[in-house]
């Protein structure tokens, strides 16, 4: 059993990696809370938590996030969570996030019939939660947002707007209506998140010059301290562990 903060991971079955990026899981079993940092990482995320045995189970979705915010992880939370791709959201939550930028929304703490009693178990939890969306699962997709979402990822985002409109043979500004009624920001934006958390990665490696395509050194350092609230060398630090998505690339 483990007594500081941690967290764990685990990847999906690949015939839900359109959908599903991972199913993670948080624990403070400490008697402090624990002081994190959230960046923007271009994910939905479907909490299911609890705080304390005594406290209420708590449902709750979590739109995609511009800038970071710090929070404070209650002593005992217990939270499983399923890290969606954008393109679940019209998909397997059949719903827009456009109203949840930078925010979240509670949801009916029977969803998915899931109970506190699930969170016993991270691995069951898992199986189970993935057997639900494999249910879910539409018989079609619109190939070019599949596609669009397949080439952003894989291009980390640096790939242009023009040339994903051309790729897809769709057109800019139908992706960027697209983007802004489903997500509540630009392709260009959410583009830029990738490109961001695509730097994380280096950054946990030591390398605090710009390995993606920044102008120049200033302007990634500025790209940095705006989704992360400070400079790459401040960042790589990660003092306290508060950065934990930075802690979790640094573990692999």
């Amino acid at each position: 059993m483990k007594h500081e903060f941690y967290c764990q991971f685990i990847k999906p079955d690949p015939s839900l990696d359109s959908f599903v990026e991972n199913i993670g899981m948080f624990h403070n079993p400490t008697d402090k809370e624990k002081e994190v940092v959230v960046m923007p990482d271009g994910r939905v995320d479907l909490f299911f938590m609890q705080s304390g045995t005594n406290e209420p189970f708590n449902v709750f979705l979590i739109g995609l996030e511009t800038a970071p915010e710090q929070r404070s992880i209650p002593s005992g939370t217990l939270a499983f969570a399923i890290s969606f791709r954008p393109l679940a959201v019209e998909y397997i939550l059949h719903t827009s996030i456009a109203a949840l930028l930078n925010t979240a929304k509670t949801l009916p703490d029977d969803f998915w019939n899931l109970t506190p009693n699930d969170l016993t178990d991270f691995e069951q939890f898992a199986q189970k939660v993935s057997q639900i969306i494999t249910e879910l699962l539409p018989d079609i997709v619109d190939e070019r947002k599949r596609k669009l979402f397949d080439l952003i990822y894989s291009s980390n985002g640096e790939m242009s707007v023009k040339e994903l409109s051309e790729r897809t043979g769709w057109s800019s500004r139908q992706i960027n209506r697209y983007f802004t009624q489903q997500f509540g920001l630009s392709l260009k934006a959410y583009s830029n998140i990738l490109r961001f958390r695509a730097s994380l990665e280096h950054i946990a490696e030591g390398k605090l010059f710009p390995e993606l395509n920044f102008a120049d050194q200033t302007h990634f350092i500025k790209e940095i301290k705006k989704f992360s609230g400070v400079p790459p060398k401040e960042l790589s630090k990660n003092k306290n562990d508060r950065f934990i998505l930075l802690s979790v690339l640094k573990q692999k």
